[in-house]
């Protein structure tokens, strides 16, 4: 839990890097002071490629969001996407002596869950409890002053490749700032978008970002499933490139202006102009109808949902899941996925929107901020996880200044 000041959230993004700043109150309701980002460089798929032109892109995104809210930041919870996130659940259970249960218990039996043995390639990223047993009774939320000889937990953990984290983690420390929470993309969206009831009773989160599309299952008011999909936003921007021959801005561009995931009966109707590759400016450019865009765009989120919709049934987790389906992500926003994601998925389907923090803009209060937004979320309220210790945790006394001067140092 946070105290009172100010907690910082950084969106390490493929196609941006987002930094929110916010101000905690005595109440421990977070508001937003101050926003950066900038278009994200060095990364593919949610992973760091290049760490200088990563480093440049995260400093940017920082030092604006320090600016617009006057103080200075050291600690930041950040998103984890890359690394193929994967989910386990763990079985503990310890004598308790028939005495009444206290923190003091609890916390050995989730510490003996947390450090259960983990793949020496991945490290943990989240031990998530969801549900506990006295004396082989299951269902149980809080056993706190109950009593009984056993005591038994289930704990959802979420595991990635320890390679992507420390990546990520050597770049966010080049730009001189302590990680001090990881949090996988959809889980952070879950945490920014999702209503209590919603959580109980079950829903799938889908992040369609612009390297990965990642979705996490609540039910019972706790994240009991991750995954993801290495298909994003990105990669239906480079669909349409290569469909019509146009640079890839160009292609971005025809993909937010005229780009969707549902034909229309005016499809046929409407041209659209593709500069074509190597071109001049008054070159020839490639006029094709809107429903041509469409043909490229679709297939390619129809195979994302469809992968989706294989995963959950593969693990079992789509009854958990129930009927309602949240979708947040920038890639989300094309019109016609919210309702291609109801056919394929048989879904009700809603398109996510923080709201359960304050101060955002109205540029970012939309599907496309969840993470940031859950990201603050999760720094003042971690729903009683066991934090991992894979964060790195070195204090630093480096200002914004200092930071500024480090990174000059080292680049030229």
């Amino acid at each position: 839990m946070a105290r009172k000041g100010f907690i910082a959230a950084l969106d390490v993004g493929t196609t941006k890097i987002c930094c929110f700043v916010a101000e905690v109150d005595d109440a421990q309701k977070a508001r937003v002071v101050g926003i950066g980002h900038h278009a994200s460089l060095g990364l593919k798929a949610g992973g760091i490629i290049d760490m200088e032109q990563a480093e440049q892109s995260i400093i940017a995104a920082v030092n604006e969001a320090e600016q617009m809210a006057g103080v200075t930041i050291r600690d930041v919870v950040v998103n984890v996407t890359s690394g193929g996130p994967t989910s386990h659940t763990i079985e503990t259970e310890t004598s308790i002596g028939g005495g009444a249960i206290g923190d003091s218990e609890i916390r050995k039996l989730l510490n003996e869950s947390k450090f259960r043995d983990h793949p020496p390639n991945r490290t943990l990223i989240h031990s998530i409890p969801v549900g506990y047993r006295i004396d082989g009774s299951n269902g149980i939320r809080d056993p706190r002053n109950m009593y009984g000889q056993t005591l038994g937990v289930h704990v959802h953990t979420v595991t990635t490749l320890i390679g992507a984290v420390q990546n990520l983690d050597t770049c966010i420390q080049r730009c001189h700032l302590n990680v001090s929470a990881h949090v996988v993309s959809p889980y952070a969206s879950g945490l920014a978008c999702l209503v209590e009831d919603e959580m109980d009773l079950g829903v799938t989160v889908i992040e369609m970002g612009g390297g990965a599309t990642s979705f996490a299952v609540f039910f019972n008011g706790s994240m009991v499933h991750a995954d993801s999909v290495p298909v994003g936003g990105v990669h239906v921007t480079h669909d349409i490139a290569r469909g019509l021959s146009t640079p890839l801005s160009h292609a971005e561009r025809l993909k937010t202006l005229h780009g969707g995931a549902l034909p229309s009966p005016t499809d046929e109707r409407e041209i659209v102009d593709a500069p074509q590759i190597g071109e001049e400016e008054d070159g020839g450019h490639n006029r094709v109808p809107k429903s041509f865009l469409v043909s490229i765009i679709a297939p390619r989120l129809e195979e994302t949902l469809e992968i989706i919709r294989a995963k959950l049934e593969h693990s079992g987790m789509d009854r958990i899941a129930g009927r309602r389906v949240v979708l947040t992500g920038g890639a989300c926003q094309l019109p016609g996925v919210r309702e291609l994601a109801g056919q394929i998925l048989d879904k009700q389907v809603r398109m996510g929107r923080p709201i359960r923090t304050t101060g955002l803009a109205e540029a970012t209060e939309g599907p496309a901020f969840a993470t940031g937004a859950g990201l603050l979320s999760y720094a003042l309220d971690d729903r009683g996880e066991i934090r991992s210790m894979s964060a790195a945790r070195h204090k630093s006394t480096n200002g914004r200044f200092a930071r500024l001067g480090g990174w000059f140092r080292e680049s030229f």
